[in-house]
Formats: structure tokens, C-alpha cells, sequence
């Protein structure tokens, strides 16, 4: 996907470089631009490892068949790309979850710091930004593309406590973005000034009733100031009418009531979750997101799977223990299951101003922090990309020789638009952003 930016649009009009800022935003310009700037990612994580044998491709190249995990993805293959042979290589404090978890999007080591582990050296916070924050930064820092939030950080499952095993998103330096596993709280974060214009809607009516009602019996020295506060009145509704239609093109997802953010409604939430993240999307409060499945050492018991150990026990389980790698793979596949699930939504909603569908400018990764439960290797770390957001060529499985993963993540930001020569740690970078156009 090669498209002319919005800025560009304008510059060919002959507009000057002085007056872009102003012009960019201009609502006559948002149809005839729109694909411009209508590029989007969801970064979604889940933990423990995966099942090699039963997720990574045999095959090379567009010729390739899915392995079990990844079946659910089948609709759409020629929009799937799968990359293997990613390393995170960053070593340093903390044990492999800790790493595996905080230095995941940020690709840099962990501060020292009194936060102890299962195994090797204390850590603290990871010590640079993750490249979720690091685009969403870039695209807040120009008028074409900033949206009102930026990015949305979402959680399912995620345990109330900070720490580098719950933490994947960061704003900077020992800044590290909690994400929201409430969606009531994510509807309120969205939706909440939308619930407040209603109610001053409502208050409006009410204040033109008493006005009509007054006009018919105050004395005449007072009708100047009550046309006045008439007048003000039909210029608040007129603000409201505009309001409404510039911030919300599609309207909020009614949420079903009384759902908990438990173990066991995880399945809801997830659904709700992914229903709040698109139509944010659609209305385009942001451009990046993440959704977070539980945290590194996750220990989730998936009983609507007829699975009762959690999660992470059974990834510690070895190889040969034919039961706990069957579970495992089912945990695996209903994970996949969400990430279709989410790429189907997406694919049915036509792209809001521009051509095509929503998934058609979007791309949803999922990965892990782990390549192997039991055996906390950093290597093999699964990467899949669905969707045409980021302009890579799709249809695809692809091997690599243990490369850092820090160039998957100069890559994503190139196919931003931001020419990223390094990420995270820069050693890791030298050889630049992987060839995935």
C-alpha cells in the first residue's frame, strides 16, 4: 500500500508549508484523503508460549498450510503473514517472563530495580518506549493523523498489580501503560462525553419549554434578555447537533450488562472488548492499539474449554505429557479464534471515508512472550500479522535465522511513515527494518 498522505494532497494543491496545519483538518478535505491517513495496528499478546508442532507452518512461502493454532485464520490466508526465526535477544536483569513480557514491544533492556523474579536478577521497568507509543507518538505529532486518543491500551483478564509481568505497553522510560480490562471503563473513556451531551440535551429541552413559557409573561424591557438567552440556547443545541456528528460517525455498542472481568467471563469480555476497540477505530479516536490477554506467567483456567489447570502450569508441563500439549493447543486455537474473530468484524465494516474494509487498512499482530512455555526460550517468538495496514506482502510464511525482533519493529514503523533508523537496543538494529514489502 503506497498512498499519497493528506499533506501531500494539499502541497499538490499548491498550499504552503505555513498554512498545512490548518488546512489538513478541514472536513471538506477528510473523503478526499481519507485512505491517507487511515492506517491502523492492534498489537495483541498472549502468554506462555505456544505449541511449535502445532503452530509454525511446514512450509516456506505462499504455498504454506496451517498447522491447528492458527486454522481459524483460514478466510484469510492471502492477508496472513507469518514470521519465524524472531528473536528477542535483549538479556540484561530480570528472568526470561519478565523479559520475555516488558521487553517484548520495546525491544530494550529492563532498569535494575528490587523487583525479583522466579530466577536470575531483580529488575524494574524497561527502560525506552514500546512501539505502540513510539507510532502512536509520531502520529499524534502531525495534524493529518491525530486522533483523540492515539492509542487505546485494552486488557482481558489482566490481575490488579503493576509489575514488568503485567506490563507490555510503555509511554518512555519507566513509564508503563496499564492497560483498561473493565469494558464498562473502556465504554465510559470513549463514550463518556458522548452520555454528557445527551444529558445536556436533555437539559436544553427543558430550558426551551420554560423559555417559551416565560415569553408569554414577562414585560416587554425583559424580552431583549430573554431572546438573548433563547438565542444562546439554539446555538448550544446547533454545537451539540455538530458535535455529535463530527466526534461519533458510528454510534457506541450497546454492552451487554452484568458482565465481570473474572476468569471465567473472559470469552465475553473479549467480545466486548474487540466491539469497543473496531467502532473506535471506525471513528477514528485512534489509530493504534493493544489487547492484552491475562500477563506473562498468565495463569487463566480456561473451563469453557473443559480445561481446569491454569494456563501456565500446564506450559511448564513437558513435551511428552500428550495431555497438557492437547490443552495447550486448545488454549492456543481459542486465542486464534479471538484474532479471527476480530479480522472478520473488521473485514465486514466498509472503511469509514475511503475504499475497501476496516481490515483493509488495519493489521492485527499477535504474539507472545515466550517462543516455549517450558522451556522460557526468547527464541522463535510467534509473530502473525492479518490484515493490510501496514502495506507488507501478505499470503505468506516466512523463516529467518534468529534475527533480533527489533527489526519487525523497525519495520512497523517505516510502514508508518516514521524512518526509524533504530528501536530499542541499537545494537540489535544493524542490520535495519525486515524486508516485508
Amino acid at each position: 500500500m503506497n498512498l499519497t498522505p493528506r499533506r501531500q494532497f494539499l502541497r499538490d494543491l499548491g498550499i504552503s508549508a505555513a498554512a498545512l496545519p490548518f488546512f489538513a483538518g478541514l472536513p471538506s478535505l477528510r473523503a478526499t484523503t481519507a485512505r491517507a491517513g487511515k492506517q491502523r495496528m492492534i498489537f495483541v499478546f498472549s502468554p506462555n508460549g505456544t505449541v511449535p508442532k502445532e503452530f509454525w507452518p511446514d512450509e516456506e512461502g505462499e504455498s504454506f498450510q496451517f498447522k491447528r493454532i492458527l486454522a481459524p485464520l483460514e478466510p484469510f490466508k492471502s492477508r496472513t503473514l507469518i514470521l519465524k526465526g524472531l528473536s528477542n535477544k535483549i538479556r540484561g536483569d530480570g528472568d526470561g517472563h519478565m523479559r520475555g513480557m516488558s521487553c517484548l514491544l520495546t525491544a530494550i533492556e529492563l532498569f535494575p530495580g528490587n523487583i525479583q523474579g522466579g530466577s536470575d536478577t531483580p529488575a524494574g521497568w524497561a527502560s525506552g518506549p514500546s512501539i505502540d507509543q513510539e507510532v502512536r507518538q509520531f502520529l499524534q505529532g502531525r495534524p493529518e493523523t491525530r486522533t483523540r486518543f492515539g492509542s487505546l491500551e485494552l486488557g482481558v483478564a489482566v490481575p490488579h498489580r503493576a509489575d514488568p509481568w503485567t506490563r507490555w505497553t510503555y509511554a518512555g522510560p519507566n513509564q508503563p501503560v496499564a492497560p483498561l480490562s473493565d469494558p464498562y471503563e473502556v465504554f465510559e473513556k470513549l463514550y463518556g462525553q458522548v452520555q454528557d451531551r445527551e444529558v445536556l440535551g436533555s437539559i436544553l429541552d427543558d430550558v426551551r419549554d420554560d423559555l417559551k413559557r416565560l415569553g408569554r409573561k414577562v414585560a416587554k424591557e425583559d424580552q431583549a434578555l430573554l431572546e438573548k438567552h433563547t438565542t444562546f440556547v439554539r446555538e448550544m443545541e446547533e454545537e451539540l447537533k455538530e458535535s455529535a456528528q463530527h466526534q461519533l460517525d458510528h454510534a457506541a455498542p450497546a454492552l451487554e450488562p452484568g458482565v465481570s472481568t473474572e476468569n471465567d467471563d473472559m470469552p465475553r469480555v473479549t467480545a466486548m472488548q474487540s466491539d469497543l476497540l473496531i467502532n473506535a477505530f471506525a471513528n477514528d479516536m485512534a489509530r493504534v492499539a493493544s489487547l492484552q490477554f491475562t500477563n506473562s506467567v498468565g495463569s487463566a483456567r480456561m473451563r469453557w474449554l473443559g480445561i481446569e489447570e491454569g494456563h501456565h502450569s500446564l506450559s511448564h508441563d513437558p513435551d511428552l505429557n500428550e495431555g497438557s500439549q492437547e490443552k495447550l493447543t486448545k488454549i492456543n486455537i481459542w486465542v486464534c479464534e479471538q484474532l479471527a474473530a476480530l479480522a472478520r468484524k473488521l473485514d465486514a465494516m466498509p472503511e469509514p471515508g475511503g475504499e475497501g474494509t476496516m481490515l483493509d487498512h488495519t493489521t492485527i499482530l499477535w504474539t507472545n512472550e515466550l517462543g516455549k512455555g517450558n522451556s522460557h526460550t526468547l527464541d522463535n517468538i510467534p509473530f502473525v500479522l492479518v490484515g493490510g495496514g501496514l502495506g507488507f506482502k501478505t499470503g505468506r510464511s516466512l523463516r529467518f535465522e534468529n534475527v533480533p525482533h527489533n527489526r519487525l519493529w523497525l519495520s512497523v514503523a517505516q510502514a508508518f511513515g516514521h524512518e526509524l533508523k533504530t528501536f530499542g537496543n541499537p545494537k540489535h538494529c544493524e542490520a535495519g527494518p525486515l524486508a516485508l514489502g
